[in-house]
């Protein structure tokens, strides 16, 4: 009767500390692709762009090590967390225009972790897509930039092929880095269809 009630009770510790684990993972935007949206228009195309960049970018970088980060293919090369910085810098001009805020460059950016990095980024990839999915027009949402010599402003255009499809570039890097660095990507993320598969 001891070793059942033993068993038992591993069995339950160890479903317990499973279903943690997953809801701390879960905690962050992107684990999954979300619903398919009811129609297509404009709004909820470039949303789904963004749900897409926002799911790989959470699988290119969850569980990257110190020596992952630190990894760099050469000299003149990005280690793996400068490229993580430009994607969040990247992610700030995304999120920018859907707010309809400036991109100030005059303004002194906070020193974060590695994990507060990846949150934002996550978390501005979501507030995007979350604003652009009602959207039917993209004329005011324009990306802005105010520096030391002065402002410019370019069209909504401009942020497909420009921020979007730089930072989906660039979570392919961090891929690549991190195959390179020993940490490969895990096994059971499908791109295609935005799950996961344990």
């Amino acid at each position: 009767m001891i070793k059942i009630t033993f068993v038992i009770a591993l069995i339950l510790s160890i479903t317990s500390i499973k279903a943690q684990e997953k809801m701390n993972t879960t905690e962050l935007p992107y684990y999954e692709v979300p619903e398919y949206y009811s129609e297509y228009t404009v709004g909820t195309v470039t949303a789904r762009m963004i749900d897409g960049l926002g799911f790989r970018y959470r699988w290119a970088t969850e569980d990257l090590r110190p020596e992952d980060l630190k990894y760099k293919p050469s000299e003149e090369g990005r280690t793996t967390e400068e490229t993580i910085d430009h994607i969040l810098s990247l992610s700030r001009v995304i999120v920018n225009s859907a707010l309809k805020v400036p991109n100030d460059r005059t303004k002194k950016i906070p020193v974060l972790t590695y994990e507060q990095k990846r949150k934002e980024t996550l978390e501005n990839f979501k507030t995007a897509s979350m604003i652009f999915q009602k959207v039917e027009s993209f004329d005011e949402f324009k990306i802005e930039f105010v520096s030391d010599k002065g402002s410019s402003e370019f069209p909504f255009w401009n942020q497909l092929n420009g921020p979007i499809a730089d930072a989906i570039w660039h979570c392919g890097q961090v891929v690549l880095l991190r195959r390179a660095s020993g940490n490969p990507l895990r096994k059971g993320v499908s791109f295609l269809t935005g799950t996961v598969s344990e």
